[in-house]
């Protein structure tokens, strides 16, 4: 949303929420201030479906066999339709972690793990046939994740610098009813 974009003033000068991060990541890397939120309530009448997830906090450790520091993500979400969301939130946020943790030096945590909060996530009664297939299907191999390593500007990733190579796939479920 258009929240993550707006620039606030802070001591060091104005920035937005993800150069806030950026920021804090590469300046004060063990706050447990960095974070985004887009759940802002003055716009919250404008919208036909408030953020379902509205907040990442990043968290920065140290593991003693390694010379990086360690970008961890917790992503927090009010309300998830598993069936329509579930894979595209945990895809999303793991690679903006993997993305930050690129332009910050740091190395990739936990999140790829799912550290993940969801206050409500529900299967709805008119999915259920469909998850019932999916669950039916014979697992496929894993890809692999590809992000650009030559990238060290966050605003310079575009599209061909993110990659999955060797997926495959079942054929895609369509036409899954959204409620609003």
């Amino acid at each position: 949303g258009y929240q993550m974009q707006v620039k606030h003033q802070y001591k060091e000068g104005m920035m937005d929420q993800v150069d806030r991060v950026i920021y804090d990541l590469k300046n004060n890397p063990y706050s447990r201030r960095i974070m985004t939120n887009i759940y802002v309530h003055q716009d919250l009448h404008e919208m036909n479906l408030y953020p379902c997830a509205y907040s990442m906090t990043f968290n920065v450790t140290k593991e003693k066999d390694s010379d990086k520091l360690t970008l961890n993500g917790i992503l927090n979400q009010r309300s998830q339709d598993v069936l329509a969301a579930n894979n595209w939130n945990v895809c999303q946020y793991a690679v903006l972690l993997h993305m930050l943790a690129q332009v910050c030096d740091m190395k990739v945590g936990e999140f790829v793990h799912v550290i993940h909060v969801i206050a409500d996530a529900h299967i709805y009664d008119r999915h259920i046939p469909m998850i019932e297939e999916l669950i039916k299907r014979e697992p496929l191999p894993a890809p692999k994740f590809w992000l650009n390593p030559e990238v060290k500007d966050f605003y310079e990733f575009t599209p061909d610098d993110v990659r999955l190579d060797g997926y495959e796939t079942h054929p895609q479920i369509k036409n899954i009813p959204i409620a609003v």
